[in-house]
């Protein structure tokens, strides 16, 4: 291989920075970072390799598309982090006893694995029925749309008055419980109130005890009957908080509420055709259009498509090039280039010094042939 001469695309520090808008469809994403909430739930935040804004309505849900024992399989989530943090975006999944897609989540994805994504899809947010007065009620791990629609209102600034009810087993069950209660300590428009089924022994608990009910409900929320409700949680859950405000005389075209279950019919379907078309376009791409990224320090290469970028290609490989924004900014993912040509488009993360010496910023470097890079 010949040196050959870079080409860099330079937009300027914070300025036209290179980004795409998310919308409905397959996407490719990388997990960044597992958070452990509770002893059976975790927080898996997903960016793509490229930039993208992942602008979605908060409570809707995504379809990962996984293979498990050699078998593809679909499974819908709520997204739980808000579209104010546009870069990126989380799941958060509870291990349920004999769960084949959570405890493969639990026990199997970890930071710098890859999957494919479909949507955002949902009709249950907060987007399509505006209020300035809202009621959130939540069961178990049916507080995620609830917490991404809280998020964006408390983040965005918004002039809501908010009620958040949440209900656990027990405290060590609580999910999101330091999130909520700094919202509930810097905002006087978040009123937070938190419900545990029982205690068990050594646990502090000052709380609501008990099954949420009626009387909570009038304490929780005196106006409840002025406000949006948005309702998530287990089907008996569910249930009763139907019942009860329809006892109460709701107008229940103010109340809305997601359930978790199977991934639906709809979006199954459309995801499977999603996922099919995209594996004939990767086998129509002919084998002399793929192109060769070598990494020199550890001596392994790897081919990839065109359009992939370095830090894509060393992520096949299992190297970690440490990145920070993935959008060019920061600089972290700097590296040498040492043979071949790349495009680069920045955002102002390296200096015109470090290009005249051959170095690029992976996250943002796509090969256009074949590269050796000093990693």
């Amino acid at each position: 291989m010949t040196n050959q001469t870079i080409s860099v695309v330079n937009t300027g520090a914070f300025e036209s920075v290179t980004t795409q808008t998310w919308s409905n469809g397959r996407h490719a994403v990388r997990c960044v970072k597992v958070i452990q909430e509770t002893w059976d739930v975790k927080t898996w935040c997903f960016m793509a390799e490229q930039p993208v804004m992942f602008f979605f309505k908060p409570g809707q849900f995504v379809t990962l598309e996984l293979e498990i024992d050699g078998e593809q399989v679909f499974r819908s989530y709520t997204i739980s982090s808000s579209p104010s943090v546009p870069y990126s975006f989380s799941i958060t999944v509870k291990r349920v006893p004999g769960g084949r897609v959570s405890n493969w989540l639990h026990d199997n994805m970890s930071e710098g694995m890859e999957l494919a994504v479909h949507g955002p899809v949902g009709q249950f947010n907060c987007i399509d029925y505006p209020s300035d007065r809202v009621l959130f009620l939540s069961g178990g791990v049916g507080i995620t749309p609830v917490m991404s629609m809280a998020r964006w209102y408390f983040d965005t600034n918004a002039d809501v008055d908010m009620v958040f009810v949440h209900s656990a087993r027990t405290p060590r069950d609580i999910i999101f419980q330091r999130d909520l209660e700094n919202m509930a300590a810097r905002i006087a428009n978040f009123k937070l109130n938190l419900v545990c089924e029982r205690y068990e022994s050594g646990q502090n608990w000052g709380g609501y005890r008990g099954f949420f009910n009626r009387p909570m409900l009038e304490m929780m929320a005196p106006d409840f009957m002025e406000r949006e409700v948005y309702c998530c949680g287990p089907t008996p859950y569910m249930n009763a908080v139907r019942n009860m405000l329809q006892e109460a005389g709701f107008d229940m075209a103010r109340y809305h509420e997601e359930s978790f279950g199977a991934t639906p019919e709809p979006v199954k379907e459309q995801a499977q055709q999603d996922a099919e078309q995209a594996a004939e376009v990767a086998e129509a791409i002919p084998r002399s259009d793929l192109l060769q990224v070598f990494f020199a320090s550890t001596g392994k290469s790897v081919q990839i498509a065109p359009g992939e970028t370095v830090h894509a290609a060393a992520a096949k490989l299992g190297l970690h090039i440490p990145k920070a924004c993935g959008m060019g900014i920061c600089g972290t993912c700097k590296v040498k280039r040492l043979e071949g040509e790349v495009e680069m488009a920045h955002n102002g993360g390296i200096t015109d010094e470090d290009v005249e010496e051959g170095y690029i910023l992976s996250c943002c470097s796509v090969p256009t042939g074949d590269v050796v890079v000093e990693y």
